[in-house]
Parts: structure tokens; sequence; C-alpha cells
């Protein structure tokens, strides 16, 4: 497999060196910390344990060289996942043991803060599209973040996941994070829909569901849910366009 697809303006690629990995850190701290108004990281680098045995893949501006979009993957069995995951470190995975197929472990999808240009995002997603196909994964996860860690100011959203995007019948994680919070069940879904952010409204148009209840994240200021994409599930029109734009970006 290739390692770069390109587009005129933005080209991906997997990063392959030390330096690809803090210039991926280096755009999670601008994203994830200064955008927030949290205290800077050491280094200005938003780093863990899982960047070693994750891979990370960036989306540069083709003129500069420099990255306006990054995230990071694993592909794991299921119980991997539910024993050595990002993820699985925050929610009990193990009811996802009973599924069949590797799964996609998607975190730290970011852009750079001024710079959510469409066609950045097309690219990243026509990327992770020929991630998932080629790993014949069955479902992509992760955590889905809000800005803030009230609870309350999320109610509405909140409460539209219960109701419309819960998990499948003995599908739903466990609780394992020191501060969570059930999600509510009353609150104005138009509202919620509204205030959806966009990577989790993107998530819940392929047919994806969420965790029953929510991690309150007071360090990251945020807080998420477990999200889940089954690829089968994924409709036929949104599987077909995914899959249009993996190969339009592949042949760039």
């Amino acid at each position: 497999m290739a390692l770069d697809r390109q587009t005129a303006r933005y080209r991906t690629r997997h990063g392959g060196t030390p330096a690809d990995l803090v210039a991926a850190q280096e755009l999670r701290h601008r994203a994830f910390v200064e955008a927030a108004g949290l205290p800077p990281r050491s280094g200005g680098l938003d780093r863990d344990r899982f960047d070693a045995v994750s891979r990370h893949v960036l989306i540069e501006d083709t003129a500069t060289g420099t990255p306006v979009c990054t995230f990071r993957y694993r592909v794991l069995s299921p119980a991997d996942a539910a024993a050595d995951s990002y993820t699985g470190a925050l929610y009990d995975l193990a009811p996802l043991v009973a599924l069949a197929g590797p799964m996609v472990e998607l975190g730290r999808f970011c852009v750079a803060p001024g710079a959510a240009d469409p066609d950045a995002l097309r690219l990243a997603w026509a990327r992770l599209t020929r991630i998932v196909d080629e790993a014949e994964a069955t479902l992509l996860f992760g955590c889905a973040s809000f800005a803030g860690a009230d609870p309350a100011r999320h109610a509405d959203s909140l409460a539209c996941l219960a109701a419309r995007h819960p998990a499948p019948p003995g599908l739903s994680p466990g609780r394992r994070a020191p501060a969570t919070v059930a999600l509510p069940t009353s609150g104005d879904p138009a509202s919620g829909w509204r205030a959806m952010p966009a990577l989790l409204r993107t998530y819940l148009a392929m047919g994806g569901w969420t965790s029953d209840h929510a991690v309150i994240d007071r360090e990251m200021d945020t807080v998420h849910v477990f999200t889940a994409v089954e690829t089968a599930r994924v409709p036929p029109a949104r599987a077909r366009a995914l899959r249009a734009l993996a190969e339009a970006a592949a042949g760039g």
C-alpha cells in the first residue's frame, strides 16, 4: 500500500519518523490544550503511552508541509481492545469480546485551530476508510468529546444520544473511569443534535452508537462518550460515498 495520498492542496501519509510523531503531538497540543485555554504540557506536546503503539496519520499542506489534521489508530482483536487500549482504560469493553473480526481504535482526531478546511477533512476520512477496509475491520471505535467538563452544558446532546443512538443489546460498555454520569433521559433532541460535535455527528450518520454514560475528564476539560460504528451497519449510500472518496484520494 502506498503511504501517500494527495489532493491539489493537501496530502496524507503515515508518520514514520520521530519528527513526524512530534509534529502530530504539537498539533494535538494546539487543538486540545491551547485552544481550550488549558495549562501547557511539557514541551508543548500532547502525548501518552499509547503513542508508541499506535500508527499516526498526518494531513499536510502540500505547499508548506505543515500538518493541518492528524489522528492515530490501532488495529486490535476484540480481546486486545478490551484489555489494552486507550478507550478500554476508560470504559469496560468486555462486552465487545463477543464480536468477531479486527477492530480499529481511532483517537486524537483533530484539526489545526482555524484550519477546518472541508478538503482536509475529506482526505482524512478517505484515509480512514482505506485503513478500515484494508484491516477488514468490523468495528471502528473510540471516544468522542464535548468541550467543557460540566455535563449539564451538554444535556440535550447527551439525551439525544440516549434516545436515538443506544448500543445494541449486550454491547454497551461498562463504567471504568473514576468520574462518570448516566446519559440523561430527557432533553430537546433537536437542539441536542445541532450542538453535537462534528466528529460525533459524522459517526452517528454512519449508524454509530454510544455508551449509556459519559466520562468527565477534568484534565482535558471535556465530557466524552464511547462511540462505535459497526462497518456492516453503515448505510449503503454512505459506504459507497466513503469508498469513492478513498479511491479518488488514492488516485491523486
